[in-house]
């Protein structure tokens, strides 16, 4: 076994630590693991670039915390924000109660709004916003409470002085109280590494693991590695001496971890069959995607593909148990790829790689924009996403829903090849087919977006009303993705 291994690549690259301060360190890759270890020598001088940077991030602004006036931590502060046309308050925010933190500004955006108080600091936990209260506020209420807000915001803020270090990896579920003493804080998991794991090195085990160099805060300098484990248990947030050894650490590290992805798929795969659902579940891809949440924020979050479902976790699935209760799970034959590209339209995301999918569910259309780090991620599941809504149409074949016709009630059946079918069952008897057409004849579909679907045939009969007795985007979609697929036979783009 040893024998076969490559010997593991090592440099020396710097490590944000708590409170901010930057620490060299001894890189050494092998196949699985990535090892961390103090290295020789101090960490940077006078002069060198900070830990993060404030407000957008122009080289030489002071870390989250080095430069809020010590005067203001943790003290009650109200601050008036005035609504620019485009870009809105210009800050994104992590946190909430299901994350056991507070608000917290993650990111402030330089030339928006917020950053044009010179009054709100990244590490800001937002307590109110126009007088509503946010301290038990999930990360989605929080959200609300701020695209609610009209032109002039008052936000209520307190700088959180211990947590700046630690709200970087908040989606990792660090517990922060809203009043942490250093004891406290001594006591819980952080994303960052102690001094004591600095000492003694640590490893980050690659399989899985979520590397990056899109990190907050801003890296003008585009210096910036993130690494954290598949669990959420360990993070390094690196900084190289360049741009190019940042991006060839991260192509070292993507290989590697992409080496292990066969393992990981075999594994998911054991644990399906283990709990007996393996029809329609063969696992066709795993990886990190990012989330851009309404209005602000980001999430990243591990996407499954099946041969039925999209299905997002916070972290690795471990156990049968986790793998059947995703955070999300979307099923592939009512979701739809809207759109792949740069996010046009968007100020703050303009410039991502990113996609948009849509699924029709009984409570409406549900929207998500997810990013990736590059355009041969973005390539790859913009195809594996299509060509799985056509499979997912091949596999299903068929679907029923319940539905009010002429004041009767029927069943509304459609099938990928014998197309509609419209009929009633009456107690003791055997099924009576109202109406029967095929795809080829259906000229026109829309509906109300509450319950009713209306299908046209150019028969005789007109205009078909369908009381579906819930929002009909589901029947909406997965007629798409039946229609999609019949075209795709054809050897036709959809």
């Amino acid at each position: 076994m040893a024998a076969g291994r490559r010997a593991p690549r090592t440099g020396l690259l710097e490590l944000r630590g708590p409170g901010g301060q930057w620490l060299r360190v001894l890189l050494s890759l092998a196949e699985d693991v990535l090892g961390v270890s103090p290295a020789d020598g101090p960490g940077p001088g006078p002069g060198e670039a900070p830990a993060a940077q404030l407000n957008g991030g122009e080289p030489g602004s002071a870390a989250p915390g080095s430069a809020v006036p010590e005067a203001l931590a943790n003290i009650r502060r109200t601050v008036r924000v005035v609504k620019q046309d485009v870009g809105g308050l210009g800050i994104s925010i992590k946190g909430g109660r299901e994350n056991k933190m507070p608000i917290l500004i993650s990111k402030i955006f330089k030339g928006l709004a917020a950053d044009q108080t010179e009054a709100l600091y990244v590490g800001d936990a937002i307590l109110s916003v126009n007088g509503t209260d946010l301290s038990e506020a999930t990360h989605d209420e929080a959200v609300q409470a701020l695209k609610k807000t009209g032109k002039e915001v008052v936000l209520e803020v307190k700088y959180m002085k211990e947590i700046s270090p630690y709200f970087k990896n908040s989606s990792t579920g660090a517990t922060v109280s809203w009043d942490p003493s250093p004891a406290a804080l001594q006591k819980r998991s952080s994303p960052l590494l102690p001094p004591r794991e600095l000492r003694e090195g640590r490893t980050v085990p690659l399989k899985m693991c979520y590397v990056s160099r899109k990190c907050l805060p801003a890296d003008p300098e585009h210096r910036y590695l993130e690494v954290c484990s598949a669990d959420g248990r360990v993070a390094l947030f690196l900084r190289a001496k360049d741009e190019a050894t940042a991006q060839s650490w991260l192509s070292a590290i993507q290989a590697n971890v992409g080496a292990l992805l066969p393992r990981v798929k075999e594994e998911l795969r054991a644990q399906l069959a283990g709990a007996g659902t393996v029809a329609g579940r063969d696992i066709k891809h795993v990886g990190w995607l990012t989330e851009q949440l309404p209005s602000a924020g980001t999430r990243n979050l591990l996407a499954v593909l099946t041969e039925k479902e999209l299905l997002l976790y916070g972290s690795l699935p471990q156990s049968r148990d986790a793998l059947g209760k995703p955070t999300h799970s979307y099923p592939l034959i009512a979701t739809r790829l809207v759109h792949s590209g740069p996010a046009k339209g968007s100020a703050l995301y303009e410039a991502e790689l990113s996609f948009a999918l849509r699924t029709g569910s009984r409570l409406g259309v549900q929207t998500h924009l997810f990013s990736l780090e590059s355009p041969r991620d973005l390539a790859l599941w913009t195809r594996l996403l299509v060509d799985g809504t056509h499979g997912a149409a091949e596999l299903v074949q068929e679907v029923s829903a319940a539905c009010t016709w002429k004041g009767q009630d029927c069943t509304l059946s459609i099938h990928i090849d014998k197309g509609f079918t419209i009929s009633t069952t009456e107690p003791g008897l055997s099924k009576t087919i109202l109406l029967q057409q095929p795809f080829e004849k259906l000229q026109m579909s829309s509906d109300d977006g509450t319950k009713m679907l209306y299908l046209d045939f150019g028969g005789p009969e007109g205009e078909i009303q369908l009381d579906l007795h819930s929002c009909p985007k589901t029947i909406v979609f997965i007629i798409h993705s039946f229609l999609s697929a019949k075209v795709t036979r054809l050897g036709l783009l959809a």
